[in-house]
């Protein structure tokens, strides 16, 4: 079979040849249907920072975010039956740490990740354990199934902030992670969502298509000088920032009232600088927040049951797994927001 690898610590991937998986007790193989590409996969396409840590593990299939049909398991099957759509989480604990031995295994440092430790879904087939295959719910298509996990990472950060009824929220970053949280923020009874973004115009009429019109192009300014006409007189609860830009850090504090929270999802190449005499001061929090732990993953699919349509809007691009470098491209230029990738043509692709 054929995949997206990253082979090298340089820029590129390469679609080659691999071995197809063959599963192990415990496991299933899954026909993959529907695959996304996500921010994490463009920065890794680049090697632009963060991931270094890759490089002993090369080459690898990447992918993450993907469905699939279960096609066998061996082992006990735990109720999982053949030809069912599965959204796959992508890690797994190792069982053994200290952190999983205490019921922590969200905490686990030594976990295989599935595209960025361990072959992922950028592939034909895979092999997952059968604990990490989650059926999706009656409605919730392929496509749909294959936003489960950067919806998860959406959610998972909605509830780190602790956004409730009447809040006021700004989301940093307009790509698929930040127009999640907008999404769930919503629901979480937010009084104001608004977004901000950098010269995207694409994502911001992903954004309107998915009902948010308080949206801020800052262009080719910087952050503060293109809120503070703004939001200074009015600042926000909680801030989310998703966009891997270490100045963006400080500059949104600016924005956020006194003891309010900043929860910062994105992943950055390098260190930021911090006013930490400003922030004890304000008594602001600040908070990290990664993947998502086993039990916000049935909730997530219970969103898309009912909301499926909604989160459909998301996806701009569909298109084959062997066009998975002019993905990358597309995504990388910012042509594209949330590109499903299939190794079968379902949908006409864009």
């Amino acid at each position: 079979m054929k995949a997206l690898q990253k082979t090298a610590p340089s820029f590129g991937v390469e679609f080659r040849e691999v071995p197809r998986p063959v599963p192990r007790p415990g496991e299933a193989l899954i026909e993959i249907t529907a695959a996304g590409v996500c921010g994490t996969d463009v920065h890794i396409f680049e090697w632009s920072g963060g991931y270094e840590f890759m490089a002993p593990l090369l080459p690898l299939t990447l992918g993450h975010e993907f469905a699939g049909r279960v096609i066998d398991v061996v082992g006990d099957a735990n109720g999982l039956a053949p030809g069912a759509l599965v959204a796959v989480i992508p890690s797994a604990p190792c069982g053994s740490c200290a952190h999983c031995l205490s019921g922590a295994a969200e905490s686990c440092e030594r976990r295989s990740a599935k595209g960025t430790s361990a072959d992922g879904g950028f592939a034909p087939w895979i092999t997952a354990p059968v604990v990490n295959c989650l059926e999706a719910p009656n409605g919730v298509d392929d496509d749909l199934a294959a936003l489960a996990e950067p919806l998860t990472v959406a959610q998972e950060a909605v509830l780190k902030g602790g956004v409730t009824r009447g809040d006021r929220v700004l989301v940093i970053g307009p790509g698929t992670i930040g127009q999640a949280i907008a999404l769930y923020a919503r629901m979480a009874e937010a009084a104001e969502v608004a977004v901000v973004g950098k010269n995207d115009p694409l994502r911001f009429e992903t954004l309107r298509a998915l009902g948010f019109w308080d949206l801020v192009d800052i262009g080719d300014g910087d952050l503060e000088t293109a809120l503070a006409s703004r939001f200074t007189s009015q600042k926000f609860d909680i801030i989310f920032e998703a966009t891997g830009v270490p100045e963006v850090v400080q500059q949104s504090l600016t924005f956020l009232r006194k003891e309010g929270v900043l929860v910062v999802a994105g992943i950055h190449p390098r260190r930021a600088s911090l006013d930490l005499t400003r922030l004890v001061r304000e008594r602001h929090q600040i908070r990290g927040t990664q993947r998502a732990p086993r039990n916000v993953w049935p909730r997530v699919l219970d969103s898309l049951a009912t909301e499926g349509e909604r989160f459909r809007h998301m996806i701009t691009h569909r298109m084959p797994l062997d066009r998975g470098v002019e993905a990358l491209e597309l995504a990388r230029t910012r042509r594209a927001s949330k590109i499903i990738l299939s190794p079968v043509v379902r949908k006409r692709s864009s």
